[in-house]
């Protein structure tokens, strides 16, 4: 199978990646919303299966076939167990960490992006007005959570946590090397997604098993809500969206958009939640706006 790459991002590309960063930073609200009540990795384990047999019903539909023989089997292992990992780091480090301290080591995975894909694809080096973009971008991030670290400490073992959401951005950043790097590559959205959700499931409901996640007798329907937007809307359609969008445009360049989704995710707090807004939060957005500009610039 060929797959038409475009070596920059055009009108479409960046309408979807701002569609699917909002979702991303409303599947924040949401999860914060059904944590709640549902425990995390029995969450996450389930989102991902309902999301897996949504993807599965989709590509039946449309004759997608996701169990052929070409030789993704053993990039799409390591992408979904990548993938299970990374959000058992995020799960797990938050109870050592503030939920704002590791948003932004989550957010230090376009960096492992960008120092990767040189070493797959030559073409996707960034100039040094693109990488500045990438550190201005990053520093937008930080300034808008930087509140957070003047909190009193979470604990004598916050660096375990703080570790955990450095390896969480590693792991989620690595996870789009093997898709680039391997045949997922050549593969249909609808099968690198598949790999992603059915693996990343199983190994998550494993871990909750092994951990004893009790499960709840009882959750309010605004949960219930909160969980059927992670699973249709966040994991099966936005995922679908950005994994076809990683088989035909530059990583690096798609990497830089995803420091929108924490800043989507305070301004929905600010609507959904109630939580304050700050002037440092628009000259974060700002500085975010400039750096993907910079990173997205030809030549």
């Amino acid at each position: 199978m060929t797959t038409t790459r475009k070596e920059h991002l055009d009108g479409v590309a960046v309408a979807s990646l701002l569609l699917c960063t909002l979702l991303w930073g409303l599947g924040q609200v949401a999860a914060k919303v059904a944590v709640a009540e549902l425990p995390p990795l029995s969450q996450a384990a389930l989102r991902s299966l309902g999301a897996a047999v949504l993807v599965a019903a989709w590509s039946r539909r449309r004759g997608i076939a996701l169990l052929g023989r070409d030789g993704s089997l053993p990039g799409g292992l390591l992408a979904g167990l990548l993938f299970a990992a990374e959000f058992a780091c995020i799960f797990i480090g938050l109870q050592y960490t503030t939920a704002s301290r590791m948003v932004v080591f989550i957010y230090l995975s376009p960096f492992v992006v960008a120092l990767g894909m040189p070493f797959i694809a030559k073409s996707e080096r960034l100039s040094p007005p693109q990488t500045i973009g990438l550190l201005l971008a990053f520093a937008g991030v930080a300034w808008a959570f930087a509140e957070g670290f003047s909190k009193p400490a979470a604990g004598a073992r916050q660096w375990f946590g703080d570790a955990l959401g450095v390896l969480g951005a590693v792991l989620w950043g690595a996870t789009t090397l093997v898709i680039r790097g391997s045949r997922l590559a050549t593969a249909s959205a609808e099968k690198t997604l598949f790999y992603q959700l059915a693996v990343s499931g199983l190994a998550l409901a494993a871990a909750a098993w092994a951990v004893g996640e009790p499960w709840p007798a009882h959750a309010s329907p605004l949960v219930w809500n909160a969980f059927a937007f992670q699973t249709v809307i966040v994991s099966f359609a936005s995922y679908l969206l950005w994994f076809w969008l990683v088989r035909h445009y530059p990583a690096t360049r798609l990497s830089s958009f995803t420091l929108l989704t924490p800043l989507f995710g305070l301004l929905f707090g600010v609507l959904l939640l109630g939580e304050p807004t700050t002037a440092r939060l628009l000259l974060a957005l700002a500085a975010v706006a400039l750096g993907i500009v910079l990173v997205n610039r030809r030549g």
